[in-house]
């Protein structure tokens, strides 16, 4: 019970990631022509117009990813106390919302990147957490 005390604040966050990412990842699986319809639409006016396809899958995969090691790095500190996965899938959660924030910013869309920027505090918290 001591380890899991000494690493509250790092498996409360972990929580968050991999609820947030593993979600969002799943829904983009689920709903693939949902997402890319309305992100076409999202980018119509951007020089991103012609790659949004290839943008997904891009997300997709460091979000599946960042859920992945965040839920891998989560069972790791309960158990031995260690955190590389969890420092792994923090950094690539962060690496992932940078690149939703700059795409929001590229389609003009300042209030859905003001929103990234919520979610990014806590991830960036993490990653300070994490650092050993």
């Amino acid at each position: 019970m001591e380890n899991i005390t000494q690493h509250i604040s790092e498996l409360l966050l972990l929580l968050f990631v991999i609820i947030t990412f593993l979600q969002s990842g799943i829904d983009k699986i689920i709903d693939w022509k949902g997402n890319l319809d309305w992100l076409k639409g999202h980018f119509l006016k951007t020089p991103f117009k012609n790659t949004v396809p290839v943008m997904l899958f891009t997300v997709l995969v460091m979000e599946v990813m960042s859920g992945v090691l965040s839920t891998i790095g989560f069972v790791q500190i309960l158990l031995q106390g260690e955190s590389s996965f969890a420092f792994a899938g923090s950094v690539l959660a962060c690496l992932s919302l940078l690149m939703l924030l700059f795409g929001q910013r590229i389609a003009k869309d300042y209030v859905g990147a003001k929103t990234i920027v919520i979610y990014l505090i806590p991830a960036v918290f993490l990653v300070f957490l994490l650092q050993n």
